[in-house]
């Protein structure tokens, strides 16, 4: 039973105890957060860290746990860190690191700490093993809810300001939840604010649209019922910014989608709340689709969706002109012609 126990994952923080680290997941920001963390507890502890960086896709196991073996005459303690660390550790590799990491728990590390880091990890017994020897640390990226309350609390923690309102959802809206990017501009917007708080007014003024934003904002237009300011949109988007016409075309497409979602579920009895979250209706366009798929009969949203959808496929084959098969979308979507 004694062994058991010492064997049972032990769950322990981030810290210089931890002999092998694996950071995996897409939040780049949080795997290098993570990293600085614990390089600065390990010089909190060692008057000397030497620090060794392997890219995993071209470095082979071999050399990677030689160095975590080898010392250096003045060095005091070693951290190997290992990046595409999923590339380092195949299946013809993974019982060199088992092995190494085994080593490590049975208390033969020697004076290294191993951190692998990783965008996607296929998981196996080595990270049982690692769990053993330190600790295992998923990096996700967050949802829009909790990238906007995580930007809030950073803003006021590292910059000193104070987002105001809904100033952070709209920050996160236009420049997505990657961290790194979020704590990017947060500095440079509560510069920007001087002490004061961030608004969305700052926000819009600081932090352009996107590409992409910049075309979905012609869902807005179509919604409007005003054809001649939806094919305007339509020709700025085109000749003035040259956004590609497949990309406007999934745009129109993807509203003619949520349209007739709407209005078939309307008619159906539906909440009007759950349809928006099953139909990923978020912000302002959410009440203006709600409020158009009320007004429209479920067969003609049908009959919209389907002559988008044949569009779509048309101009992706090379039939037609572009421009004039969008134009024919969007008088469709405005409600001026027929379907």
């Amino acid at each position: 039973m004694a062994k058991k126990a010492a064997e049972a994952p032990t769950n322990r923080p981030l810290g210089p105890e931890c002999r092998v680290v694996l950071l995996h997941g897409p939040e780049a920001f949080l795997r290098l957060r993570y990293t600085q963390e614990l390089r600065d507890r390990l010089k909190e502890q060692h008057a000397e860290l030497d620090v060794a960086t392997f890219d995993g896709a071209s470095a082979n196991a071999a050399e990677i746990l030689d160095e975590c073996r080898s010392m250096g005459l003045l060095c005091g303690h070693k951290m190997v860190i290992v990046d595409e660390a999923d590339q380092a550790v195949k299946e013809s590799s993974r019982p060199l690191f088992e092995r190494y990491v085994q080593g490590a728990i049975d208390g033969h590390a020697g004076g290294a700490t191993l951190v692998l880091r990783a965008r996607t990890w296929h998981k196996g017994n080595l990270d049982k093993l690692i769990d053993k020897a330190g600790v295992i640390i998923a990096c996700e990226e967050l949802t829009p809810e909790k990238a906007a309350a995580w930007v809030t609390a950073r803003a006021k923690k590292a910059y000193g300001a104070a987002f105001e309102g809904d100033a952070a959802r709209l920050l996160v809206d236009r420049v997505g939840v990657g961290l790194g990017r979020l704590d990017a501009e947060a500095g440079k917007l509560a510069s920007a604010a001087g002490g004061g708080a961030i608004t969305r007014t700052l926000v819009g003024e600081f932090v352009g649209q996107s590409r992409e934003e910049q075309v979905w904002d012609i869902q807005a237009s179509m919604l409007s019922g005003d054809p001649g300011r939806a094919l305007e949109h339509l020709r700025r988007l085109l000749d003035v910014s040259r956004h590609p016409p497949t990309l406007v075309s999934y745009a129109l497409t993807d509203l003619a989608r949520k349209l007739h979602g709407a209005s078939r579920g309307l008619r159906q009895g539906a909440n009007a709340w759950d349809l928006a979250k099953s139909l990923k209706l978020w912000g302002p366009s959410r009440d203006a689709i709600l409020d158009a798929a009320k007004r429209l009969p479920p067969e003609r949203a049908l009959a919209m969706l389907r002559f988008c959808v044949d569009a779509d496929l048309r101009q992706k084959r090379g039939l037609g002109e572009s421009g004039r098969t969008l134009e024919r979308m969007t008088l469709v979507l405005s409600g001026r012609g027929g379907a």
